[in-house]
């Protein structure tokens, strides 16, 4: 992670950094990351935890406080209606994009108002090859996640310091600790479009052994423009 944060210049002196907790594994490896990297490193920047509350019954507010109380990192949780919205009353057969978008607004709403200048989005490196393809598949288009965004409008900066950390690290991690996440973060786990081009890769690592390598690689160069032109 702090590869990619120094790669990307990511942290600068005097940031204030929301963190997204889902409960998952991703975000709650993030925040311990960022805990201890925020003791030794020479930029020195703050943090607190920001989470949505979508209203699913299995969401468990109290699990997320427990983890932020004891890393002493205070924990912002806003209700969001985005289960009414999307499962309920538009009943979306692909609700990710809807959901997220929905979340994002009630995100960016809580770093604003906390004085937050980024937020820290927990996209591991499967996230990008996983996006790489749906793009490259479903759309036609050749692109995944940016290191760094800076949305105009609310003049917030999102960063995403995990995207050279494999889901495997994170699992690893959260084992190796004694750690625990929320046992159902979305309903579509498993379910959903991202999952089955996880399966693909899957699928055609047995065959291609380098398949996530050459992928990440190819993904690389374009992120290495990126940092020339930013």
């Amino acid at each position: 992670m702090r590869k990619a944060i120094e790669e990307y210049k990511m942290i600068e002196e005097g940031d204030k950094i929301a963190i997204c907790l889902s409960g998952g594994k991703d975000s709650i490896t993030m925040l311990h990351a960022f805990k201890a990297l925020q003791r030794f490193y020479p930029k020195k920047f703050e943090i607190i935890a920001v989470s949505v509350d979508p209203g699913f019954e299995f969401f468990d507010t109290n699990f997320l406080q427990n983890i932020c109380d004891n890393l002493e990192i205070p924990l912002f949780i806003e209700k969001s209606n985005a289960k009414e919205i999307v499962f309920d009353i538009r009943k979306e057969k692909n609700p990710c994009s809807l959901c997220a978008n929905l979340r994002r607004g009630v995100i960016n709403s809580i770093a604003i108002k906390e004085g937050c200048n980024k937020i820290a989005l927990g996209h591991n490196q499967d996230d990008v090859l996983e996006t790489f393809l749906l793009n490259l598949l479903y759309t036609g288009n050749i692109g995944t996640f940016s290191p760094m965004s800076y949305m105009d409008r609310t003049k917030i900066t999102l960063i995403r310091p995990l995207i050279y950390t494999p889901e495997k690290d994170t699992r690893r991690f959260i084992r190796k600790n004694n750690l625990t996440v929320m046992e159902k973060v979305c309903p579509m786990d498993g379910t959903s479009k991202r999952e089955d081009m996880k399966q693909l890769i899957f699928t055609l690592t047995k065959s291609i052994p380098m398949i996530r390598a050459n992928l990440f690689g190819a993904i690389q160069r374009n992120l290495d423009d990126w940092k020339i032109t930013h």
